[in-house]
């Protein structure tokens, strides 16, 4: 029964959970942008003093790894990769798609959206403009459709929608619903925001398979470069 500290940065939320079999033992978690640098450490001695434990008890560190914001994803990885170089432990990584889905399936309450068994789940990660990060799920999760940057058109998701009832949730939703909604299989899961829980049973099964990464040669899933800012002349 591994003790797993999991920590989510990846998107305008900061979740930290302290996990064992499966069980939440403790979260700590904002909404507050920008705001990952101050609290996250914060949140980590939060949940090991609300769980009468000690960082050197954890087994491993499970950090979201993307694709998602860039300055949240190298806090997240920059605070993961010291604790573990520092007590000794294995790191795990979880794609924040494939996390944000699992979340959803086990802990929101989706009876209203008379889901059927070929039903398939779409969490979107707000990008630039009118594009999202995305990736495209079943209820066994399962990918069906790989992790990429989409531009969202009328033709997205064609032809999956055309066949399954799929649902659409996470913070890029609100600018895709008028152009998606046009297709009745569509349907949105309205103010879904991430979670450290969504992390739990993704790395329960890492950690029982062994596949760690490597601490030293890590890094986050950014899936496409920075871009920011003009320098000033």
């Amino acid at each position: 029964m591994p003790l797993i500290l999991c920590i989510e940065t990846a998107t305008d939320v900061c979740s930290v959970a302290l996990e064992r079999d499966g069980l939440l033992l403790a979260i700590a978690q904002s909404d507050e942008p920008k705001s990952h640098a101050g609290t996250v450490t914060i949140f980590i001695q939060q949940v090991m003093n609300e769980s009468n434990l000690n960082l050197s008890q954890i087994d491993a560190v499970s950090v979201s790894k993307g694709p998602g914001s860039y300055t949240g994803l190298r806090i997240g990885t920059a605070t993961a990769k010291g604790l573990c170089y520092a007590l000794d432990k294995p790191l795990i990584a979880i794609n924040t798609l494939h996390s944000m889905t699992s979340y959803l399936i086990h802990f929101y309450r989706l009876e209203t959206l008379n889901l059927k068994p070929e039903t398939l789940f779409a969490p979107l990660i707000d990008a630039r403009r009118m594009e999202v990060y995305t990736a495209v799920f079943n209820n066994l999760l399962n990918e069906i459709s790989g992790t990429k940057a989409e531009i969202i058109s009328e033709n997205s998701f064609t032809e999956l929608l055309n066949e399954n009832k799929i649902i659409f949730f996470g913070d890029g939703v609100d600018k895709c619903k008028q152009v998606l909604s046009v297709n009745p299989n569509a349907d949105f899961v309205n103010g879904f925001k991430t979670s450290a829980r969504g992390m739990m049973s993704l790395s329960e099964r890492v950690f029982a398979e062994k596949k760690f990464e490597d601490i030293a040669y890590f890094e986050p899933f950014y899936l496409k470069d920075f871009v920011g800012s003009k320098p000033m002349i």
